[in-house]
This record gives structure tokens, C-alpha cells and sequence, in this order.
């Protein structure tokens, strides 16, 4: 099973966008994830047509499940 951590955020202007990171730890808290969403924040690192990420809007674990049926 895949997992996929999405961060979900909101730019200066009001925009949404979000960043996803493969495979997460499986024992990522709650404040682990708001903390690490405010450093990328406070970095200035990410930038969506013009404007820097401002605020948190969330964050999620995806699960999905794949499953080969020809693989060449």
C-alpha cells in the first residue's frame, strides 16, 4: 500500500496549493506535521505564481492500494 502525506496550504494571495511527500513516517504526530508546515512557511522556500505559501490549511496521510496485473 502507497502512503502519501499531503500538505495542504494557502498563499498570500489566497490561492491553494499543496505539497505531497512519498512514504511519511508511520508515527508522524499531529504537532510534528503543523511544525514542519510553519518552518515552510517561515522559509520562503515555495513560491506559486508570485506569492510565497502564508497560512496552513491542512494536512493528510493518503492510503491507495495498487495492484500489478501485467508487469513487462
Amino acid at each position: 500500500m502507497a502512503k502519501t502525506l499531503q500538505l495542504n496550504f494557502t498563499t498570500a494571495v489566497g490561492k491553494q496549493t499543496s505539497l505531497t511527500v512519498d512514504e511519511p513516517r508511520a508515527d508522524l504526530t499531529p504537532a510534528e506535521v503543523e511544525a514542519a508546515m510553519q518552518e515552510i512557511i517561515d522559509s520562503q522556500v515555495f513560491e506559486v505564481d508570485g506569492s510565497f505559501l502564508a497560512t496552513v490549511r491542512g494536512a493528510r496521510i493518503i492510503e491507495r492500494t495498487v495492484d500489478e496485473l501485467v508487469n513487462a
